[in-house]
């Protein structure tokens, strides 16, 4: 899950954080009342983990006893209202949804289930299809796709509008890097910055067509967006995203991209729209919220009519976050080519977190694959593994049930929370060192350990892509400890 709009975060502040999955856990309805407990959590008032966990759950039970406690009244509150909404002031999900088709079920999360057969319940979804990376998220699940009919969702495409997986791979044998490690970490540390706040500075600043799109003047609120995208142009974010030299391997010759059997160098980014993408997000969806009444259980899925303004200025402010996060891994990448003077022999980009006007059964529907790749007949796409675990180059099958979608990656098993818990320094060292890979940055929440096997994904998506060509990791930059997406 990629996490944006969050201060940055030490470890140790992490090891005692609950987060909004815990809660949904312990039986806190999604949406707004999460909310009013992770603030609520965020102060502490001197209270210890385990002693905020039992006042939660007593609050949950019993909320007429704390309406007028200092600390919870507002929670308590909430939860009343709410057991006394009326059924009539919400817009009505379908009873009798049509089902959805899943790849690698049994290695989902039932978390992920549940919010898909929520999803499936809207009054807009034509369809839907669960990839096999999923995992849990807010409103459609990470690895969920989704097909509406003249409807947007702006959870349902996510919170890192546009996020993005690019490679270039260049005309360097594998015996080059190896003999040249050096050059390449000085280059890798050189031409990319993470995490919060801004990019590049002063001579290193670079610039871009994409500041001079119209789309910006479209309204006031993204105009106020333009000095933070120029500020964060062709950088990276924080948690999974990352800018990485491996090997990547031709079993054959492959004759679209005319690229002959071998190994060659090649270099894989993961970022997405930075800040502006993520206020963006922010924005629309607290207004979807206000304009569209779904039930709590429904609430993180509130949609847009396309035909409304609301509809067309999210979809145009979509579109240009989405413009900007390619710019930014165009940028790195051409500062790379540049700086080893090295000959691209193919480039391929392919986005997640977005939505597509797309035809379904001969009806044009808003696909949203939040967490998933596009993977219609014959488009290229890489699905990462983690940063010991192979990636792969890919070209969809075309899947229909699928809704033409592939995962995104291998898909977290561990939230950031449990693996800063239940992973050590050490055991993350010790399997870099076995994978003979160098890391830069990154903390124990992106440990190759939090993610599912990629080669167990991999096998379960045999009908939505074939494999074109193997990356294997060997340099990883991602964001210093505790760094987040701002």
């Amino acid at each position: 899950m990629n996490l944006c709009n969050f201060a940055p975060l030490n470890i140790e502040t992490m090891k005692t954080q609950i987060n909004g999955f815990e809660l949904m856990e312990l039986g806190f309805p999604e949406g707004k009342i999460i909310g009013i407990a992770l603030k609520i959590n965020s102060k502490r008032h001197g209270l210890k983990r385990d002693e905020m966990i039992t006042n939660f759950k007593n609050v949950l039970e019993t909320p007429e006893n704390y309406t007028n406690d200092a600390i919870f009244s507002k929670l308590a509150i909430a939860l009343i209202e709410k057991a006394n909404e009326k059924p009539e002031d919400f817009i009505t999900l379908n009873q009798n949804p049509n089902a959805y088709s899943a790849y690698g079920l049994a290695h989902i999360e039932d978390g992920a289930r549940k919010q898909m057969e929520v999803a499936m319940k809207l009054p807009v979804t034509v369809a839907g299809a669960l990839m096999p990376d999923a995992h849990q998220g807010y409103g459609l699940p990470i690895g969920g796709v989704l097909a509406t009919k003249k409807a947007i969702i702006p959870y349902g495409v996510g919170v890192d509008i546009g996020c993005r997986m690019a490679l270039s791979v260049y005309d360097i044998p594998e015996a080059f890097y190896f003999e040249n490690e050096a050059k390449f970490k000085r280059e890798l540390v050189a031409h990319s910055k993470f995490g919060a706040g801004h990019g590049f500075q002063g001579q290193y600043k670079s610039d871009h067509a994409i500041l001079e799109n119209d789309t910006f003047n479209m309204n006031p609120f993204v105009q106020h967006l333009k000095d933070k995208a120029w500020s964060q142009l062709g950088s990276s974010g924080g948690g999974n995203h990352f800018v990485e030299f491996g090997i990547m391997e031709f079993a054959k010759d492959d004759a679209v991209l005319n690229i002959p059997k071998g190994k060659y160098v090649a270099l894989l980014t993961h970022s997405g729209s930075r800040g502006m993408g993520a206020t963006i997000a922010g924005h629309y969806t607290k207004i979807a919220k206000e304009v569209c009444k779904l039930p709590e259980v429904a609430r993180n899925l509130a949609y847009l009519d396309m035909n409304s303004q609301l509809g067309q200025e999210y979809w145009m402010a979509m579109n240009l976050a989405g413009d900007y996060a390619s710019a930014c891994h165009e940028i790195i990448h051409n500062k790379m080519e540049k700086a080893l003077g090295a000959t691209i022999l193919a480039k391929v980009e392919n986005h997640h977190n977005f939505a597509w006007k797309e035809t379904w059964n001969g009806e044009e529907v808003i696909v949203h694959r939040k967490g998933a790749t596009p993977a219609g007949k014959g488009v290229m796409g890489i699905i990462p593994g983690s940063m010991t675990a192979p990636g792969f180059l890919v070209r969809g099958k075309g899947e229909e049930n699928a809704i033409n979608s592939a995962s995104h990656g291998a898909g977290r098993q561990m939230s950031r929370t449990q693996a800063i818990k239940n992973i050590t320094k050490t055991e993350m060292q010790s399997i870099l060192k076995d994978h003979g890979v160098t890391l830069i940055g990154a903390g124990l929440d992106e440990a190759p350990m939090a993610y599912k096997d990629i080669n167990q994904v991999m096998e379960a998506q045999q009908d939505l892509v074939d494999v074109v060509a193997k990356f294997t990791p060997k340099m990883v930059r991602m964001a210093d400890d505790g760094s987040r997406e701002d």
